[in-house]
């Protein structure tokens, strides 16, 4: 008798179609497995539809926008008429259409069987989608993750990113509720498009998870561009009417604007799922696992935005490749959160790897660190491109660079080298003799590894 669908079993069978559970897929038949990977919405997830990659397209709008304000400055003579925000949203939505069209023909082409339904787990080998069971020798949880409300009724003119993304017509005024990565950079796009904007957030200052010369370089450019926040304040309550919004803070202040975005970060998507009743140690939501991704159930393992940690894409990339590989008995090795590089999108951009000076100081010691700061004043490149910042290096004491710090105009795209520098344990002497290309931005991470290193030229 034919094996009917009822039945058809995986080597591997992965709940969730977004950036860890597409790559788990696509290593795992590299490495000679059978894939089945369940998807209720579209290949790709959060980051391909409503996250890094149409956030990404608005703020390169946002820059050509500044580019044409400040044209002049620069001896070209540009104006800015206008924004036309559905020509934007069309060019988002362009960019997003052919990545998930070259992404679903990639899993095709690479024999990956993609299931569309509701996926929950009935079984430690089991998922049922819609009605349908299919069996996993292994499964992976990869089912993601979905913007926090606070219990806030989102709709109207109170809005997350996913619906800030799909606006027809700009406001006239903001507030964005979170001054992490996704309130920052919301809040420097809508600014560039001409929207005054407010931030408000709880906790003592902007992006707090970021070193603190960072931050404070942050919120100096971000008070320059005229962006308004409030922080230290937490706030109670949103109302809103037809004219617009009004958001109460715990100090008795209130503002108010035309819309507010909801921006307090993501929490995992888990519940419904059946993970708890197969005995799936869970903490508020999140999938809780040991450092190989392993669940302790059965072959269950669990990657991305519903594990514990930064929520980042390319983490769920590397989760997604260590687990197939893992499965594979390659004992790949483990990349710590605290290693994964990080970019932060808005104007000026903000990039980071590993330790943070107060970070280090708890972790090795407040008298075994050491650190320097080097000015982008003084970097070529960053000065045609009239943006200032700094690269700020952590180093311990006699031992290898343990964080690279940067915040600057395009600073994001040294985070490549940043990273190697962290994750193979570089010391300043190593990286100060590598010859850094001029005139790049790039220069200005081999300065402040020569500084480190007790050698510094422009400095």
């Amino acid at each position: 008798m034919a094996e009917s669908a009822a039945t058809q079993e995986f080597d591997i069978l992965i709940l969730g179609g977004g950036s860890a559970g597409y790559s788990a897929a696509l290593r795992a038949v590299q490495l000679g497995f059978t894939v089945g990977l369940i998807e209720k919405a579209k290949l790709g997830g959060t980051c391909l539809h409503t996250g890094c990659i149409p956030t990404k397209a608005y703020l390169h709008s946002a820059e050509l926008a500044e580019n044409a304000r400040e044209g002049a400055k620069y001896g070209i003579n540009t104006t800015l008429d206008s924004i036309d925000l559905g020509a934007v949203r069309s060019y988002k939505d362009g960019i997003v259409a052919g990545k998930h069209k070259g992404l679903t023909g990639l899993l095709k082409m690479k024999k990956v069987t993609v299931i569309e339904g509701n996926g929950r787990l009935v079984s430690q080998d089991t998922v049922d989608v819609d009605g349908v069971a299919y069996k996993g020798k292994n499964i992976i949880l990869a089912t993601g993750s979905t913007s926090k409300t606070m219990g806030i009724e989102i709709g109207g003119r109170v809005l997350t990113s996913t619906e800030a993304l799909n606006m027809d017509t700009l406001p006239k005024s903001a507030i964005v509720l979170g001054g992490g990565v996704i309130g920052v950079e919301f809040a420097s796009v809508w600014k560039s498009f001409g929207v005054e904007v407010t931030i408000v957030e709880g906790l003592p200052s902007l992006v707090p998870n970021e070193d603190p010369a960072i931050i404070k370089n942050l919120e100096r450019a971000f008070k320059k561009r005229g962006i308004k926040f409030n922080t230290g304040v937490f706030f109670e309550k949103v109302e809103q009417d037809a004219n617009g919004v009004k958001v109460s803070l715990a100090d008795g202040k209130t503002l108010e604007a035309e819309i507010v975005l909801v921006a307090v970060g993501r929490g995992p998507v888990t519940e419904g799922l059946g993970y708890e009743e197969q005995g799936i140690p869970m903490d508020r939501g999140f999938v809780l696992i040991n450092e190989r991704c392993h669940t302790g159930v059965g072959n269950i393992y669990a990657i991305g935005d519903i594990v514990p940690g930064v929520q980042l894409a390319h983490r769920g990339y590397q989760h997604g490749i260590f687990v197939a590989e893992e499965i594979a008995g390659l004992k790949p090795v483990v990349v710590e959160d605290i290693n994964i590089p990080k970019v932060t999108f808005c104007e000026p951009e903000i990039a980071s790897v590993g330790y943070s000076e107060p970070a280090a100081k708890k972790k090795f010691g407040d008298d075994q660190i050491e650190t320097t700061e080097y000015n982008l004043a003084g970097n070529g490149k960053s000065s045609i491109l009239g943006t200032s910042g700094l690269i700020k290096m952590v180093r311990v004491k006699n031992g290898p660079i343990v964080g690279v710090h940067g915040i600057g105009g395009r600073i994001g795209e040294q985070i490549g080298e940043a990273q190697l520098i962290v994750n193979w344990e570089a010391y300043p002497e190593d990286v100060a003799q590598l010859i850094h290309a001029h005139p790049t931005q790039n220069e200005s991470l081999g300065e402040a590894a020569m500084a480190l290193a007790g050698k510094p030229l422009h400095g």
